[in-house]
Parts: structure tokens; sequence; C-alpha cells
């Protein structure tokens, strides 16, 4: 008989209680293969721009992008990996929100024996984010200034802790002051609550009217203007996520009259396509959990039947640092 696996799926995009449980078949992996039994998994607001529709996907499919297991099975020309190993990973297609699943290996990672399966489930995609943002997007050096907005979440408290490791100064924004605090312990040099503070006026305030060097933005639509008045001449804008909703259309000579600015819009995936460039990213983030810079924070956890759960607290904006499901 063909094992199963409880898998979260959805069959048209919607709100959280458009996903449900199901059995799915699990075979044996092919060439380029493995599979793998999860052990923990990882929560991220990708998966709501899927299951909203933002991010258009064929249908029925499943859900996560992120998770960490152990390896049962691997197929022809896996080299390096094999079963028993413990992995984590975070990469295309869609369908980690699973018991078990069967999947290329190229993008699965080793993990440190030191390093739990919560932890890995909460870090590669967050982690990996993070890496790109300050190691391969645009160049940083120590003493430069960067304007992180979500500085609570879970890219955030990783970022405010790999600033501080690197000598770059971060200003982080949040919307309580509770979660103010909490980036100010992980790293931030500085934490502004959006709520009651024009962050723009306080950003121009912090620089001595100068700007940052950098803005890294997952917010999308709400802080994207207020974020390029935040730019030094020259700066840079990396727009990666869309919590609040797309950026609309704009005029792009704005970028010119606002100092000369650059704007780019990255995707992790794009980078972690590459088998090595993957493989050197998880290293980096795992030796940065070794050597103590950074500490994986998970706030959240749920059993993967309260999934629409998980995403409504996600949505809500209440948790904290990672969120992780309980297969």
């Amino acid at each position: 008989m063909t094992e199963t696996a409880r898998t979260v799926v959805f069959d048209a995009p919607g709100g959280p209680e458009v996903m449900h449980i199901v059995d799915r078949p699990v075979g044996e992996p092919g060439p380029g293969e493995l599979r793998i039994r999860h052990r923990a998994i990882g929560l991220n607001f990708i998966d709501t721009y899927q299951r909203s529709g933002l991010y258009p996907m064929d249908l029925p499919h499943p859900l996560g992008m992120e998770a960490a297991g152990v390896i049962e099975a691997v197929g022809e020309g896996v080299t390096h990996l094999k079963p028993g190993d413990r992995v984590a990973y975070a990469c295309q297609p869609p369908g980690a929100y699973a018991e078990a699943r069967v999947m290329k290996a190229d993008q699965v990672c080793p993990l440190p024996g030191s390093i739990s399966f919560e932890q890995g489930a909460a870090m590669m995609l967050k982690g990996m984010t993070v890496e790109y943002l300050f190691h391969r997007t645009t160049p940083l050096k120590r003493g430069d200034t960067v304007l992180f907005h979500a500085a609570a979440g879970g890219v955030g408290l990783i970022a405010c802790q790999w600033a501080r490791s690197e000598g770059i100064t971060l200003i982080g924004t949040a919307g309580t002051d509770e979660k103010c605090r909490l980036a100010l312990d992980h790293g931030a040099s500085h934490c502004i609550n959006y709520r009651t503070e024009d962050f723009v006026a306080r950003v121009r305030e912090l620089t001595g009217g100068a700007g940052v060097d950098a803005v890294m933005d997952s917010v999308g639509k709400d802080t994207f203007e207020g974020s390029l008045d935040c730019l030094k001449p020259l700066g840079m804008m990396i727009s990666f996520g869309n919590a609040s909703g797309p950026v609309p259309p704009f005029d792009i000579g704005i970028l010119g009259r606002k100092g000369s600015l650059k704007l780019t819009r990255p995707v992790l995936f794009t980078h972690l396509a590459d088998h090595k460039t993957c493989q050197d990213m998880a290293r980096h983030l795992f030796t940065k959990v070794l050597d103590g810079d950074v500490t994986i924070r998970i706030d959240q956890r749920f059993p993967l039947d309260q999934v629409v759960e998980a995403h409504r607290a996600l949505e809500a904006r209440t948790t904290t640092g990672s969120t992780i499901l309980e297969p």
C-alpha cells in the first residue's frame, strides 16, 4: 500500500479558512530527489501571499516553503545527502505543510547536530533572506546604517542580530513599544514605533539629516514612499515583501528627484536556485547561529491541524519572532 502523509492544501484563493488537511500519497524519490520526514515546519508571510492569490498558483496546491526533518530515502544522483541525515530547507515549490514529502534535493541542506529541528524550520527562509539582504544585494560595510521595517518579526529579529555582528547600525520599526523593546534586545541600535511616531522624521533625526545607506522593507504599500524619504543620496531601497499589500505603480523619475536612489525587488529563491549558492548561504547562516551571533527565537507553536489559526495570527501581526507548525 502506498504510504500517505497528512498535508495542508487549498483549492481556491482566499482567507485562512480555505486551507484543509488531506492524506496525500508519498512515493519513492526519483533521480535528483529525496523523501523527507518532517519534524518541524516553518510559517512565513509568503505562505499567506500564495494562499490569498497575491502570488497565483495552479490549484489545488499544498503550502509551505520551509521545514526540517530526517531523510528517509534518496534517488539516483543525490550525493550530498543520505538516509538518516538531519536536514533543513527553504525552497520552491510549496509543500512543506506536511508530515512527509518527496522533493528535489538540491536546496535541502545538512543540518548541524547542535541545531534543533525547530530552530532549523524557523531559520532557513528567514535567515537566508537576511544573508542575501546583507551580503548579496548591495555592498554594506561596518559603520553603515540601514532602516529595517518589521524589526520584531521572524526575519527582523535575525536581521537585528546580524547587523550587530557585522558592525552595522540598524534602525528598526515596529507597531508596539513591546515589539520595539524586543528589537532593541536583539541588537537594533534604535527602534521606532510607527504607530506613535513619524518614522521618516525620526530616521532623519537619528542620522543628523543624512538618511540611511539602505532600507530593507518587507511591508510594501504602507511604507514604500516613506522608506524612499529615509535614504541618503545614492541609497538603496530593497523592497522584499508585501505584508501590507503590493507597492502600486509609481513614476520612476522620483528616484532621480530624491537623490539618484537605487531600487531593487529581490527574491530569495533566485539566489537559492543555484545548488552551490544555496549550500553556501545555509553554511553562512549556520555559522552565525553556532558562533552565538544569531539566536533563533520561536515564540509561537501550532499543531499542523491548527494551521488556520496560525495564519490568522500571522496576518493579524500578533506574532513575534518565528512561528512553527508541528506535524
